[in-house]
């Protein structure tokens, strides 16, 4: 048993949330501690339908990606806002916080904040002001073993803040 903190849920598990709920009802694949899940999304009544994947490998933050439509067409040549670059995934929460940890279930936490990212990205498209409110992390980052990575965006996988 261990004490303090849940243990991070296993790909596979995380797969099955994903399979098991019906907001986030798609197809995907399962290897060696790898996902892949992909979902229709349609975050209002009023809005157009998105087709999310997510990526994931066990214990590591999970990489959001629309696939349809493609945001920088949507945008007209505007800068996406809140986003990660290279390649550009969806900027949900704050690595390094406890926003989101590995413990934590994608289909009841990722699914959701996608959703109301693309409800945000809809709403910016007409008003050119993103409501959604969040905080990027720095540029450069340390990765778990120590190695510092510097980035032309934002990016965070496996990574802490460097503070000094």
């Amino acid at each position: 048993m261990r004490y303090g903190r849940p243990r991070a849920l296993t790909a596979a598990q995380q797969f099955v949330n994903l399979r098991g709920n019906p907001v986030s009802a798609g197809v995907g694949f399962l290897h060696s501690g790898h996902f892949s899940w992909t979902y229709e999304a349609t975050p209002s009544a009023l809005s157009r339908n998105y087709r999310i994947r997510i990526d994931m490998d066990h214990d590591l933050w999970p990489d959001v990606f629309v696939e349809s439509p493609d945001l920088d067409a949507l945008a007209g040549g505007r800068d996406l806002p809140h986003i990660y670059h290279h390649p550009t995934r969806l900027c949900l929460h704050l690595p390094g916080t406890t926003e989101w940890l590995p413990w934590m279930r994608l289909d009841q936490t990722i699914v959701p904040w996608t959703a109301l990212w693309l409800f945000y990205f809809e709403d910016w498209l007409d008003s050119n002001d993103w409501k959604g409110g969040g905080e990027h992390p720095p540029e450069t980052f340390r990765t778990r073993h120590g190695r510092r990575r510097f980035v032309s965006g934002p990016a965070y996988r496996n990574a802490e803040r460097i503070t000094a």
